[in-house]
């Protein structure tokens, strides 16, 4: 069973490399879903024949996993690029724009121009050969290391974020909405890096709008 997963993750790169293709680029993101904080890109080619055991899409893969394989993807990696779009720019063009954008800044930062490029369900416009995959990251071993890439960066600023106002508790939930996420927030209200168009921060500015209004009368 083990075999046949590691052949099925290289699938797409072993057919591409037997069509003379060297530089394989995998791109994907991390961070549609959080109400705070950026959408994070990461862009990877990987040697010709590269195998990682153990590596699949970041969300299935426990912290400690993730970051044992971000370094040694960062150490095997041909050339890596990591993409940033922050949240004022999420709600100027929408999740769906920023996270192409973020790929798209991921692959021009890569120290070496791919040659075709292998993406997570995103259609790209390149001057060079792509294909979106569906479940890409759980399908293509470049996919999965770049969004391994994206992931722990994400989550680093996160952390970083975690330490400048710690009553968010950001370190824990990452900026996704959970339970204790959407306390927090309400009890403190969002910060300037807070995904307004988004429908929990949204609701609760209509609220305080609405509460303004009404102490007016």
């Amino acid at each position: 069973m083990k075999t046949k997963e590691k052949i099925d993750l290289r699938s797409y790169e072993k057919r591409l490399w037997l069509e003379g293709f060297e530089y394989i680029a995998g791109v994907d993101e991390a961070g549609r879903g959080p109400l705070v904080g950026p959408v994070v890109a990461g862009a990877v080619i990987l040697p010709k024949n590269y195998d990682l055991e153990g590596l699949n899409d970041s969300k299935q893969l426990s912290e400690k996993k993730r970051e044992k394989y971000y370094e040694i993807i960062l150490k095997d990696a041909i050339a890596y690029g990591i993409g940033i779009v922050d949240a004022k720019t999420i709600d100027e063009i929408n999740i769906y724009n920023a996270s192409r954008l973020a790929m798209n800044k991921a692959l021009e930062n890569l120290q070496i121009k791919p040659q075709y490029v292998l993406s997570d369900a995103m259609p790209l416009s390149l001057e060079i050969p792509s294909v979106p995959i569906i479940h890409g990251d759980a399908l293509s071993i470049s996919i999965a290391a770049g969004s391994v890439i994206a992931k722990v960066t994400r989550d680093r600023l996160m952390v970083e974020l975690d330490k400048l106002h710690p009553e968010y508790e950001f370190k824990n939930h990452k900026g996704y909405p959970t339970k204790r996420h959407l306390e927090l927030l309400k009890k403190y209200g969002p910060l300037d890096n807070y995904r307004f168009t988004y429908k929990p921060v949204r609701d609760l500015m209509g609220k305080e709008e609405r509460q303004k209004e009404e102490e007016k009368r």
